[in-house]
């Protein structure tokens, strides 16, 4: 069978509809590479992402905060896995929205998508306002809201400005948080290793505490965990400006979660060996401060800057990405309101540019009227419920479907797509009623919506009428 070079879609598929067998014409610069993408999802997911949590972590893990990542690689490894399958399949921005459409229901794919919209749209206004906070606690004579719109304002340009010129940016702020953080590692191994700090030597006590590991942890550690993995879902996407997506998302999807999670236990270990007990640290800084006990006042200064420019520029240059083209995506199939503005690509750049300036918008909007911890709680909700509809996505469409029932199909279209609901629905099941009260509100909000633009569900998008899924 042969195969389109740029897209990777076997020539059957690419007979359907549409330049790759979507239904859809290509519109996006389909230009990134395998390098593009795992260093996309890499920003996303921030390597030097515990830093800035680490204090609660080590709090609520009892110190063991490299086994809660090591569990959240085993944890989320299954729904990466469910991404890697569906995006081999269906080579199409949209990511979730897109899987769930086409591998399980149109109308339950617009739910789908709206429900990550809930996680997609609110992560840039909290990562915005985490970084103005940071900074107006420096500079208090500016007001924090002048640095969320300088911050808004910056990444809006550069979005526009087409994926080759983010992709630059991305690979700029890669290497800035790497630099960091192989600094940080030198200090640590220097303090521990050298000098005879903190515990002085290797010790297995940052791992595993058997006062503390139990099933009580093990269940708050899983929690905690997926929590902070959440990101690399949004490599996919990116699918339609891909080379040969059908190989490169999916593995780019598992290399990010792999890659990071290791980056994730190497520095939580080293640091909870230059201080054994956090708790006389401030949880807010706490890795900031064993920083500056391993390194002095210029590494606690290099984290801290370099942890504002992570979160208010490269993770909200990827997540302004990421929404964008989920709101790319459903426009065009005209299920939003004021879909014709938002489905369109801008001619000179190729990117998503209305979508786009909406976000900017919206996030202004969000991080003027809501606190941080309110942002927090609902970003997850969205996030998770998507990622439950996907695991049973993947074991219809393969599974009861297309009929892939062998030893194989058991195990990647039954057995693996199961665990990761359960231990989704698990992390679901925690959340307050305050979070289920805002998620649901938006849910009905979505399936009130979809209702509407569906002529009461009984029409589908124009592409799903020329296939056949």
């Amino acid at each position: 069978m042969a195969t389109d070079p740029a897209s990777g879609v076997s020539a059957q598929s690419s007979d359907l509809v549409g330049d790759d067998g979507s239904g859809y014409r290509q519109e996006l610069q389909r230009s990134l590479g395998f390098r593009d993408l795992l260093i996309y999802g890499m920003v996303f997911m921030v390597p030097i992402a515990p830093m800035g949590i680490y204090g609660f972590v080590d709090s609520e893990s009892f110190g063991m905060v490299p086994t809660v990542y090591l569990i959240g690689i085993i944890a989320m490894v299954f729904t990466a896995l469910s991404y890697r399958a569906m995006s081999r399949e269906f080579t199409i921005a949209g990511s979730v929205y897109s899987y769930v459409q086409r591998g399980l229901n149109p109308h339950i794919g617009f739910v789908c998508g709206w429900m990550i919209l809930a996680d997609y749209i609110l992560v840039p206004a909290l990562l915005y306002k985490f970084s103005g906070t940071w900074l107006h606690a420096v500079v208090p004579g500016v007001p924090l809201m002048v640095w969320v719109v300088i911050f808004v304002v910056t990444i809006t340009v550069i979005n526009i400005f087409g994926i080759n010129v983010a992709a630059k940016a991305n690979f700029i702020m890669l290497a800035i948080e790497l630099i960091a953080l192989a600094i940080f590692i030198g200090f640590a191994i220097d303090y521990v290793f050298v000098r005879g700090g903190g515990t002085g030597g290797f010790s297995a006590r940052p791992f595993y505490d058997a006062a503390h590991f139990n099933a009580g942890f093990l269940a708050t550690a899983t929690s905690l965990a997926v929590l902070s993995f959440l990101g690399f879902d949004a490599i996919s996407t990116l699918s339609e400006e891909t080379r040969n997506p059908r190989r490169t998302v999916g593995n780019a999807t598992i290399a990010a979660l792999f890659l990071l999670g290791t980056m994730f236990v190497i520095q939580t270990y080293l640091a909870g060996l230059v201080h054994p007990k956090s708790t006389d640290l401030d949880p807010a800084l706490a890795f900031f401060q064993l920083g500056r006990q391993a390194g002095g006042p210029f590494l606690y200064y290099l984290l801290l800057g370099v942890n504002i420019l992570a979160a208010g520029i490269a993770n909200a240059l990827v997540a302004q990405t990421a929404v964008a083209r989920v709101i790319y995506s459903i426009s065009r199939d005209k299920l939003l309101p004021w879909s014709n503005v938002l489905g369109q690509i801008q001619p000179r750049f190729k990117t998503p540019a209305n979508a786009t300036i909406l976000v900017a918008f919206v996030s202004i909007g969000v991080a003027a009227g809501l606190t941080l911890e309110g942002i927090t709680r609902f970003v997850n909700f969205g996030a998770l419920t998507a990622f439950m509809i996907l695991h049973v996505a993947v074991f219809v469409y393969f599974f009861i479907r297309q009929r892939r029932r062998g030893l194989a199909g058991f195990v990647a279209y039954l057995l693996f797509p199961a665990i990761g609901l359960a231990i989704i629905a698990y992390v679901w099941s925690g959340f307050d009623w305050i979070t289920y009260t805002f998620g649901f509100s938006w849910m009905a909000v979505g399936v009130a919506l979809g209702a509407w633009r569906s002529h009461g569900y009984r029409t589908v998008p124009a592409a799903m009428e020329k296939l056949e899924v």
